[in-house]
Parts: structure tokens; C-alpha cells; sequence
């Protein structure tokens, strides 16, 4: 990854294949104004930043890109929603798609995956935020399962290979210890996915430890509803949100050491 540089506004370009049209960027932790641990592009407004500073971190993001980014209220769940022109900050979902030019679908990580999509054309966009919880869901359907029946694009199988998808940064598969449960949320709807878990250490009460591959998780899931064409997050080291402090915030680490943790975000958009 290249350098970051506070004096600019903290972010970058995805270099993905999009279509002819489609801009997309992610945001890294320098180039803003917030202090403390939430220093300094934090883009959360429920994190206990003060307000005035998320908000002109917000502007200063909207300015560089010259798009309205749209944040949802993200619970961890699988609620999808379309946006229009009217649209609002604070809707809650955890993934929104849209046809309309100059919104950009946006979701905001501090170590859950973001991932980014745009149908073969570019005439419509997505985003979603995945955790383990909205990844794994219930019963199988989580985030993504739900993003395909609400986003036209994506509703027929046959069609999901065409669309480009892009996977940001979040907590490395060598930080991320999850307990039984979290294995198990996965495995109780798909034994392929014990293949992304690895054995770790035992906690205190003696119960197993496991290391999971939140990256890989998420692109067994894809290729399992029919999209192929997947770049970014290889699950390497550059792209752990954890081990690389400098360019991302994350809420396993910083919360722990600070006392708290900044939001980054990922956006696609169509130009007006």
C-alpha cells in the first residue's frame, strides 16, 4: 500500500475492474480533524467522537469525491436498503444498493469486511458491511443472501457472475480468535466453511479457540451464490485492520488500548 498522507484527506481509489462509469474509494485513519482515539478521519457518529469533528470529516469526504455519501445505522444484521435522491443518513441496514447518479452507497468497518458491487454495466451499484454476525446470519441467510433478493441486479443466479465485487480491509485471519459459537454460526448451514477456521489455543474454562478467516469466510459465500468475479482482500497482512495501525482503525485493538475507535468507510457510486 502507498504511503498515507495526513496532509491530504484520507482516502483512496479502488482499483477494481468497474464498469465504464463506476468510481469507487475506501478511507484510512489519517487526514481528518478528530482527536484521541479516534484520530484522525473518523467518520462514525456513534462512537463518542465529538459531532462537529465527524461532521466536517464527513464534508471534507463529500468535497474530495464530489458524491453525497449515504451512512445507514448498521446493527449487525441483514436489513438491505434501496437509496433515492431522498434519501437520509441513519436508515438502518447493513447494505443498500442504488441506480441513481451521485450517491454513493456507503458502509462504514473498524474490523468487519465491507464490500463493494456493481452490476456489469454500471447502472447500479451496492455495499455492504459483514461482521461474522451479518456474515453467517441465520440459517444461512445472511447479509449477502439478502442483499441478492433485494438487489434487482443481483435477484437472478445466473447473472451474479457478471457483477464485479470487491472485498476492503478488516481484522486479519492471524488476529481474528472466535470462540465455538461463532464457528458453529457458520457450520450449522455449511461444513465448507470449517476450512476457514483454524485450531488456536483454549480459553480459560478449557473451551477451543479458533482463528477465522473473515475474508475468506465472505468469498466462500459469494462463489457459493454465484459471483466470480472477486477482488481485493486476499487475507494477507496489508489488509488486517488490526496489524497495520497506521493506515486503519480497529475496534479489536484500539478500544482495548484506547479506550475507543474510529469508523473508516467504503464507497461506490455512479458520477452525476
Amino acid at each position: 500500500m502507498p504511503k498515507a498522507d495526513p496532509s491530504r484527506v484520507g482516502c483512496q481509489p479502488v482499483g477494481a475492474c468497474w464498469p465504464a462509469g463506476v468510481k469507487a474509494a475506501w478511507t484510512y485513519r489519517e487526514g481528518g480533524v478528530s482527536v484521541g482515539p479516534w484520530s484522525s478521519f473518523n467518520l462514525g457518529d456513534h462512537v463518542g467522537d465529538d459531532p462537529l469533528a465527524v461532521a466536517r470529516n464527513r464534508q471534507r469526504l463529500a468535497l474530495e469525491l464530489g458524491v453525497r455519501p449515504v451512512f445507514l445505522q448498521q446493527v449487525h444484521g441483514t436489513a438491505v436498503c434501496r437509496l433515492r435522491s431522498d434519501s437520509q443518513d441513519g436508515q438502518q441496514a447493513d447494505a443498500c444498493w442504488t441506480d441513481e447518479a451521485g450517491l454513493a452507497c456507503t458502509v462504514m468497518v473498524a474490523d468487519c469486511l465491507p464490500l463493494l458491487f456493481s452490476d456489469p454495466d454500471g447502472g447500479s451499484v451496492a455495499a455492504a458491511h459483514a461482521g461474522w454476525r451479518g456474515l453467517a446470519g441465520s440459517q444461512g441467510r445472511g447479509v449477502l443472501e439478502a442483499l441478492c433478493e433485494a438487489w434487482p441486479a443481483a435477484q437472478r443466479c445466473a447473472d451474479r457472475s457478471r457483477i464485479t465485487v470487491w472485498l476492503g480491509p478488516c481484522i486479519g485471519p492471524g488476529q481474528f480468535e472466535v470462540g465455538e459459537d461463532v464457528r458453529q454460526a457458520f457450520l450449522q448451514s455449511d461444513a465448507g466453511s470449517e476450512a476457514h477456521f483454524v485450531a488456536s489455543t483454549l480459553a480459560v474454562d478449557g473451551s477451543a479457540r479458533y482463528l477465522a478467516n473473515l475474508s475468506a469466510l465472505a468469498r466462500h459465500r459469494l462463489r457459493q451464490l454465484g459471483f466470480n468475479a472477486i477482488e481485493g482482500n486476499d487475507g494477507s497482512a496489508a489488509w488486517c485492520t488490526v496489524s497495520q495501525p497506521s493506515w486503519f482503525f480497529s475496534h479489536r485493538r484500539d478500544t482495548v488500548r484506547l479506550g475507543g475507535s474510529g469508523r473508516m468507510a467504503a464507497l461506490i457510486w455512479r458520477p452525476s
